[in-house]
C-alpha cells in the first residue's frame, strides 16, 4: 500500500482549500529520498522534536530568571503550549495540522538564554541585526546536525521566520504560519499572567476590567474567547474580531507596564545582559577558546557571527557555569 499517497488523498478530502497541502510543498534546498510513511511536514516536525536545540529549551528562561518553584514556564513549556493552541485552531479550521505543529515546535529554537534579556544583550554588541526568530531559522538551516542543518521545507522555515511579526510586518505565506503567530501571542500573554500571579508580582483582580470583561477573568475563559474569535473570524486569513483584538491589546499593554518592566520580575536582567556581553567580549579576543564545532566555522563565517551562534545556543545554567569558570576565582565560586 502506498501510505504516502493515502495521506495525500486524505488531505484532499478533509482539509480546507486554504490549507497548505503536503503534496504541494515548495520542498527542501537539498533533495532527499522521500520517507515511505511520513509527509514532508511530518518529517520536519520529527526532525525538530529530536534536535539538540529543542532539548535545550527546557533550561531556557521564558519570563522569570532562575525562578524558584517547579511550575514556572520555561521556553520548552511555552513552545508546547503554543503548539497545542495552534493545533486546536488549525484542526477546527481544517488547516494542515502537521505543518502547524512543525512551525510551532521550531519557532523559538534560536532564543537566547535569559529570554529577551539575552536577545537584547546580543543585539547591543553584535555588528549585525540579531533577532530570535531569524536565529531560529539559522539554527534549523545551518547550525543543527554539526553545520548541516535540518534541511526543512520552505513552508516550515517561512513560518518560523515570520512567527513574531507585528501588525503591518510581513506575515507567513501559509495560514498555518499565521495561526502559529497568533497562538504564540495568546500563549505567552496568558501563561505570563499565571506565572506573575504565582510569583506575587500581580494579583488577578488587578487585570484591567475593560479587557477581562470581554476575554474572561480566568485563564481558561480567556483562551476559549481568543481561540473562538480566531476560528469564527478566519477563512482566507487568520484574525480575531475587532472587539476581542482590542481587549487583547489592552491586556498586553497592561502586562508590559506591570510585569515585563517590573523590577521584581526583571530586576536581574541587567546582570544577565552584562554576563552574556562579557562572554561575547571574551570570545571576541579569544576565538580559539570556542568549542571545536564552532572553531571549524571560523574559516567561512565572521567570528562575531560564530560567537553569537554559540552564546545564543546556551541554556541559562550553561551560561552561568561558563561565566563562573572564566571569570570567578574557584575559591570564591565554592563559598
Amino acid at each position: 500500500m502506498d501510505y504516502k499517497k493515502q495521506q495525500y488523498q486524505l488531505e484532499r478530502m478533509t482539509l480546507s482549500p486554504y490549507a497548505a497541502f503536503s503534496e504541494e510543498t515548495r520542498g527542501r534546498l537539498r533533495k532527499e529520498k522521500p520517507c515511505p510513511l511520513r509527509t514532508d511536514y511530518q518529517r520536519d516536525r520529527d526532525r525538530i522534536l529530536h534536535s539538540n536545540s529543542f532539548r535545550r529549551l527546557k533550561q531556557k528562561t521564558q519570563v522569570f530568571l532562575a525562578p524558584y518553584g517547579d511550575h514556572y514556564r520555561t521556553r520548552m513549556t511555552h513552545t508546547l503550549e503554543v503548539s497545542q493552541i495552534a493545533r486546536t485552531i488549525s484542526r477546527v479550521l481544517r488547516l494542515n495540522e502537521d505543518l502547524t505543529e512543525a512551525i510551532a515546535l521550531g519557532h523559538d529554537l534560536g532564543h537566547t538564554p535569559f529570554g529577551h534579556a539575552g536577545e537584547r544583550a546580543l543585539r547591543a554588541v553584535c555588528p549585525f541585526p540579531f533577532e530570535h526568530h531569524l536565529q531560529s531559522v539559522r539554527v534549523v538551516h545551518t547550525l543543527e546536525q554539526n553545520g548541516k542543518g535540518l534541511n526543512l521545507t520552505y513552508e516550515v522555515k517561512n513560518g518560523i521566520a515570520c512567527h513574531s511579526a507585528e501588525d503591518g510586518e510581513t506575515l507567513a505565506k501559509t495560514l498555518e504560519g499565521r495561526v502559529v503567530r497568533l497562538a504564540d501571542k495568546i500563549a505567552y500573554l496568558n501563561h505570563d499572567i499565571e506565572d506573575a500571579v504565582r510569583a506575587g508580582v500581580l494579583k488577578e483582580q488587578e487585570l484591567p476590567w475593560e479587557a477581562v470583561y470581554i476575554l474572561g477573568r480566568k485563564k481558561s475563559e480567556r483562551l476559549t474567547t481568543l481561540i473562538s474569535s480566531i476560528v469564527e473570524n478566519s477563512k482566507e486569513d487568520i484574525r480575531m474580531s475587532p472587539e476581542v483584538f482590542r481587549a487583547y491589546r489592552i491586556l498586553k499593554d497592561f502586562m508590559f507596564e506591570q510585569v515585563y518592566t517590573n523590577p521584581m520580575a526583571k530586576g536581574e536582567e541587567g546582570r544577565a545582559e552584562s554576563m552574556l556581553q562579557r562572554l561575547y567580549t571574551y570570545y571576541l579576543k579569544e576565538p580559539k577558546a570556542l568549542p571545536e564545532d564552532y572553531r571549524r566555522m571560523l574559516d567561512a563565517v565572521p567570528k562575531e557571527r560564530v560567537i553569537c551562534d554559540y552564546i545564543a545556543g546556551m541554556t541559562d545554567s550553561y551560561a552561568v557555569d561558563l561565566y563562573q569558570n572564566l571569570f570567578i576565582p574557584k575559591f570564591w565560586a565554592k563559598r
